[in-house]
């Protein structure tokens, strides 16, 4: 469960342009999956930002998923930059999604910059983890 509600005409917290019902909120609500590794990318970006903790950890991996997510609240997700992909299409079983997440606690902004690997688990795209 989210801990902000959101509305679904809202701009999505992805920053993909589309309001958020129509974009990262369908996948959150399993109205349907993640057609690419950046997709599923940016709906777990959402979901840092929305504090669904719940939507993050059916996205995990089940060899890397964490027994729970615990939320920093003082920590504010505020922008997505994807920097760059490899592989992660309708057409691969894995791949890698390269990101800078902006964040703000209080004053201070800064980012988390990552490269993640995604792979295929039952035919849903899963975030592995972070490439060495």
């Amino acid at each position: 469960m989210s801990r902000f509600n959101v509305n679904a005409g809202a701009p999505c917290p992805c920053g993909h342009g589309g309001p958020y019902g129509d974009c990262c909120g369908s996948l959150h609500s399993g109205k349907r999956s993640a057609a690419t590794a950046e997709q599923l990318m940016r709906s777990r970006f959402s979901a840092f930002a929305l504090q669904d903790a719940a939507y993050l950890l059916r996205s995990w991996h089940s060899s890397t998923r964490p027994p729970a997510v615990d939320f920093d609240p003082t920590v504010k997700w505020t922008r997505l930059e994807i920097l760059a992909t490899t592989g992660g299409s309708a057409f691969h079983d894995e791949g890698t999604v390269e990101f800078r997440a902006h964040y703000e606690v209080g004053r201070y902004a800064d980012a988390q910059h990552e490269n993640s690997r995604f792979v295929r688990e039952s035919g849903q795209w899963v975030y592995l983890d972070a490439a060495p």
